[in-house]
């Protein structure tokens, strides 16, 4: 699931308003809207406290974000399978020469 769809599922799960969201944010609602419906870039700074006022942890909710940031880079492309694999791979021989 991308994560604008899942903070929205989980606002409106939670009988949160975008209002609600968007004054912890400190950012009006038409701005907390876009970043709902991935018209733009949620700043990570905001993930801490969305998590926060979601109830949820964290440092999954990052995860979430980095995803989408990663799916965006390799989205259009039609190898895009193969890429995330070496991308994948280049993380797992890195922990191999760290000793991790």
């Amino acid at each position: 699931m991308k994560f604008c769809d899942f903070i929205r599922q989980r606002r409106e799960y939670m009988g949160l308003a975008q209002k609600d969201i968007a004054e912890v944010l400190s950012v009006d609602v038409p701005m907390y809207s876009r970043y709902e419906r991935g018209q733009r870039p949620l700043k990570e700074e905001h993930i801490r406290i969305i998590a926060s006022k979601l109830n949820i942890d964290s440092i999954e909710l990052r995860k979430m974000w980095i995803a989408d940031k990663v799916l965006s880079v390799v989205n259009e492309e039609k190898d895009a399978t193969d890429i995330l694999n070496i991308v994948a791979e280049n993380i797992n021989n890195k922990g191999l020469a760290d000793g991790n």
